[in-house]
């Protein structure tokens, strides 16, 4: 760490500054160390490459989430400021829009996936998970990304939202494109974007009224648009945001999940004696992995945050990158947070973010990760590592491209 006076000069507190590089593939990898780093630094960091600021401590990061008059979502979460560039695809109406049009919005998705609708889904969520789950443990081993994290989100929830079958390959380029492009025109970003042209044509003719089941989530959230003065094309952006929240960090965090009970055998023994502590155990992922690493927020107006050494003045219009997955490791929040513990009590974690912008899907994510781990604490014995697993870089997600697992079967 070095010292800097950030952008605004002699008249505020010299901040804690640092040349880390959070999109950097080392930090990507593995970023554990570097948020130790960041949190110890002090509660706001000047990053000097991006110039931008950062906050990877609990208290901090769930405060400028439940900010948003603060801390706006309408320059974009992510490192381009939309008031000066040309985002990538139209904003989301959802995840890059304040009040009062994110609350009209949110309100719209609201009223379709509510939890009565998400609890009926349970016992056939259930039973699928069950039967992919049996097909993979027949065969002693199996990838846990591609043949189970990859599989179960990409069939059930499409299927909820009443999607087109033909074409829902496009939903995981989909979702790296978005990711992705939180981050800064780096590789991953470029990598991400190759061949988009098709993946977006798909999502943006999927997300059209006609193209959905009747009897889905998609054409009710449609309706519940278009009573409340939406036009077809502002549905058609909100379903979208749905998917993007709804697919890619289900994936990771079932991926996540399975890493972490497969290198922690005395947590899947505990969850295999205990199978109704599937959803504790999802929690834990949530919080010690954290999929959703990193959302931006931009300031409103000047910002005083308070240090041991005095108070560092955030300008107004300034970027501050909130680091998630170091808060949800912050000893100053959690006890041993670097023990992976599903007994622990994770509320508070911020996997899914916080406030009035968290995230939209996570009902749905988090049945999707309790339907599967329960799955595999009924049918599994053993879950241990039969390789080396292999990072999937992203510049906000953080998970696995290939992890393979052998199985024994429960009796």
């Amino acid at each position: 760490m070095t010292s800097t006076t950030g952008p605004v000069g002699a008249a505020q507190l010299s901040a804690p500054g640092s040349d880390l590089d959070p999109f950097s593939d080392e930090f990507l990898t593995d970023p554990y160390p570097a948020h130790t780093e960041l949190r110890e630094a002090g509660p706001v960091v000047w990053l000097t490459r991006y110039r931008i600021w950062a906050m990877a401590r609990h208290a901090e990061v769930d405060r400028a989430l439940k900010d948003p008059e603060t801390y706006c979502s309408s320059a974009g979460v992510g490192l381009s400021d939309f008031r000066k560039e040309k985002p990538w695809r139209p904003p989301s109406l959802l995840l890059e829009a304040d009040a009062p049009e994110h609350t009209r919005a949110r309100a719209v998705v609201s009223r379709v996936l509510t939890p009565p609708a998400v609890r009926r889904l349970k016992d056939d969520f259930q039973r699928r998970a069950d039967e992919l789950v049996a097909s993979l443990v027949a065969r002693g081993g199996f990838d846990a990304v591609s043949e189970l994290a990859e599989v179960f989100p990409v069939a059930a929830f499409p299927d909820v939202v009443g999607l087109p079958e033909q074409g829902r390959e496009h939903l995981l380029p989909y979702g790296a494109m978005a990711f992705n492009a939180f981050g800064p025109r780096n590789e991953h970003f470029h990598r991400a974007m190759e061949g988009a042209e098709p993946v977006q044509r798909w999502i943006t003719a999927s997300c059209q009224p006609e193209a959905l089941d009747p009897a889905g989530l998609g054409a009710k959230l449609h309706q519940s648009a278009r009573e409340s003065g939406y036009t077809v094309e502002e549905a058609a952006l909100l379903l979208r945001s749905f998917l993007t929240a709804g697919v890619d960090t289900t994936v990771y965090g079932l991926g996540n999940a399975v890493a972490c009970l497969a290198e922690h055998p005395d947590q899947f023994a505990a969850l295999r004696a205990d199978p109704s502590m599937a959803r504790a155990a999802f929690e834990e992922v949530l919080r010690f992995s954290s999929p959703v690493q990193t959302f931006f927020r931009t300031t409103t107006r000047q910002v005083s945050v308070d240090t041991p050494e005095g108070t560092v003045e955030i300008p107004g219009g300034d970027k501050v990158l909130l680091f998630l997955g170091a808060a949800n490791r912050d000893p100053r929040r959690w006890d041993r947070p670097e023990e992976f513990d599903i007994s622990r009590r994770a509320v508070g974690h911020l996997g899914y973010g916080a406030g009035p912008h968290a995230c939209v899907g996570q009902m749905m994510a988090r049945l999707e990760g309790e339907v599967v781990l329960t799955a595999l604490a009924q049918q599994v014995a053993e879950l241990t590592p039969a390789g080396p697993a292999r990072p999937r870089l992203n510049n906000t997600l953080h998970g696995l491209d290939r992890l393979p697992v052998r199985v024994v079967a429960a009796d």
